[in-house]
């Protein structure tokens, strides 16, 4: 049965105002600031709405409403944050976006016990010289620009000559001193040659220069159709901003000619992008989740066309969706992309099919919803122990201390997961690490949430009741990690890549077609690959495109992490030739 909204009235800003005075004695001080907290609130919210300045975000802040699933931020100061049953303080754990990163651990020492003198001010004031600076803060090296470096010689001295300042010492070699500038310009610069023509008097014959070797090819050279990737496919500017842009700086370069390009260059990547796919389909541990996608071919009045002339395999479905698969592998993570008709597990599937028969088992993580899974193949099933955390931080509002305990044990384990990151240990030392540290915790929480379940101390109907439901079904999947080798915790590489759909999608709307989806499916794929791999995408869909035909006769020499190396050998090769 559909809840019926609240009543609703229209009411001035006098008629609360007299609200508040006829309740004014009536009703205790606390009752009447929390009355006057409220109207003010909805004033508030009556405002923004009137000044046409009320985003999500705005209202989300002046509610108090955070997204960020930290525990610092869920419990705030709340001293039982990061407590367990016997009052011993953990670890924190990283939220389902940031769960790479090292977990946010309480404080083992509060500031009461910090020693007197100039350190424990200093750090209250953040300028101790032990306190870790937040990367990122400083300058950027000259180093980092990828800028065309012209070198200048000193006008009037050079190397080996007498020293004009003591006139005693030799001058010699020392490191150049950088000056960076930086300077305007659009996207997509244009070059034009003006080639000479000469014509015959007599004959009327035209004669006309060659043009230089860069000046031939395609209008759209592929430095320009790399830049042109990267922006949409990559970064999610829609065609016609971009055009926009490149018109504002008098370079124009219509959104029907950019397609045209990205389409055109498809053959010449589609032999890297092939190679990835095999070697993922191999992974060892493959992530996949997926977010809906608007085509426009199968929506709305089109996608009933289709349906009255029978062209939809299976008509009663009306899902689109776009699947991140990241497969974990020997070369390091592989990022794809299948946006469709088809949900995560059936694009997982597929992926599968392509795998040697003699493969061992791979690991799958997932969270908890079955159109994620494979049906065609046999996995070992993980479930994500951040999509399970993310249940009981929804319900800190109700159940606090209940929820400070779990999201404190959950920590510990986080934090023990970036102990073995951060000490790199093996597959099997990690294995072993967990079983030592995490699964006592783990067991013990378990245990925890049976007892408090049966004795109906958490209602099994209420909210915290399913989130402990959604975790002891699930729990032989969530806790992989405790007996499988390799095992991760949580689904964030998946996730991440969830993202730079949601951001294509986001900016730039909708795929027209099927077709287009795929081709920003490839894209995709290209160039999160790269990132994952500390590479350019920019500079390495470019080079696929420039050499093209070495690409296609061996492609495994083309992939992000060792495509730098062909690069250098068609280049030696294009100089021995000339």
């Amino acid at each position: 049965m559909k809840k019926a909204r609240p009543p609703t009235k229209d009411v001035d800003v006098s008629q609360l105002e007299a609200l508040l005075a006829r309740i004014d004695g009536a009703v205790t001080q606390e009752d009447h600031a929390l009355v006057a907290a409220l109207v003010g609130t909805l004033l508030e919210v009556h405002r923004l709405l009137r000044a046409e300045r009320a985003t999500v975000a705005r209202l989300r802040g002046l509610l108090g409403i955070t997204s960020s699933e930290k525990t610092a931020k869920v419990l705030g100061d709340d001293p039982m944050h990061g407590r367990t049953h016997d009052g011993q303080r953990t670890g924190d754990a990283s939220s389902a976006s940031t769960a790479t990163e090292p977990p946010i651990a309480s404080p083992s020492t509060s500031d009461e016990t910090a020693p007197p003198g100039d350190g424990a001010t200093s750090a209250a004031n953040g300028t101790s010289d032990t306190t870790p600076k937040r990367p990122g803060h400083g300058r950027i090296a000259c180093g980092a620009y990828a800028a065309q470096c012209t070198p200048v010689p000193h006008e009037c001295l050079r190397p080996g000559q007498t020293c004009p300042a003591c006139e005693h010492g030799k001058l010699h070699q020392h490191a150049p001193a950088p000056v960076l500038r930086l300077f305007g310009q659009p996207s997509i610069i244009a070059r034009l040659w003006s080639c000479e023509r000469l014509r015959c008097g007599g004959c009327g014959g035209v004669f006309t220069a060659q043009p230089p070797v860069e000046a031939r090819g395609p209008k759209c050279s592929e430095s320009a159709t790399g830049a042109l990737i990267v922006h949409h496919y990559g970064m999610g500017v829609p065609f016609h901003r971009l055009a926009q842009v490149q018109k504002c700086f008098g370079v124009p370069l219509p959104a029907s000619t950019q397609w045209e390009a990205v389409r055109d260059a498809l053959p010449a990547v589609m032999p890297a992008y092939l190679a990835l796919v095999a070697l993922a389909a191999n992974g060892d541990v493959l992530h996949n989740d997926d977010t809906h996608v608007k085509i426009l071919a199968l929506m709305g009045k089109r996608r009933a066309k289709l349906d009255e002339a029978g062209a939809l395999e299976r008509p009663d479905r009306t899902g689109l969706f776009t699947t991140s698969i990241v497969a974990r592998t020997a070369v390091g993570p592989i990022a794809l992309f299948a946006s469709g008709r088809q949900h995560a597990g059936e694009n997982l599937s597929d992926l599968l099919h392509l795998r040697a028969p003699d493969a061992c088992l791979p690991l799958h993580m997932c969270d908890g919803l079955d159109r994620n899974r494979s049906d065609d193949h046999d996995v070992i099933e993980c479930n994500c122990l951040a999509h399970a955390r993310r249940h009981i931080v929804d319900q800190v509002g109700n159940h606090r201390e209940l929820c400070a305990h779990v999201l404190g044990e959950i920590g510990t384990v986080f934090k023990n997961d970036e102990t073995c990151r951060a000490q790199r240990m093996s597959d099997d030392e990690r294995l072993a690490h967990h079983q030592r540290e995490s699964a006592p915790i783990m067991d013990r929480l378990r245990r925890w949430m049976e007892t408090l379940l049966e004795a109906k101390e958490v209602e099994p109907n209420s909210g915290l009741g399913q989130a402990f439901a959604y975790f002891l079904v699930r729990w032989t999947q969530i806790t992989a990690f405790l007996r499988v080798p390799g095992a991760p915790l949580d689904n964030n590489p998946s996730e991440r890549g969830v993202k730079r759909a949601i951001r294509y999608r986001r900016a730039s709307l909708f795929y027209r077609s099927l077709s287009s989806a795929h081709v920003g499916d490839i894209y995709m794929a290209l160039i999160y690959t790269t990132e994952l791999h500390s590479g350019d995408p920019f500079r390495y869909i470019t080079a696929l495109l420039t050499h093209h035909k070495a690409v296609a006769e061996r492609p495994a020499d083309w992939l992000p992490w060792n495509y730098q190396s062909a690069v250098a050998r068609e280049t030696a090769r294009g100089a021995n030739a000339a």
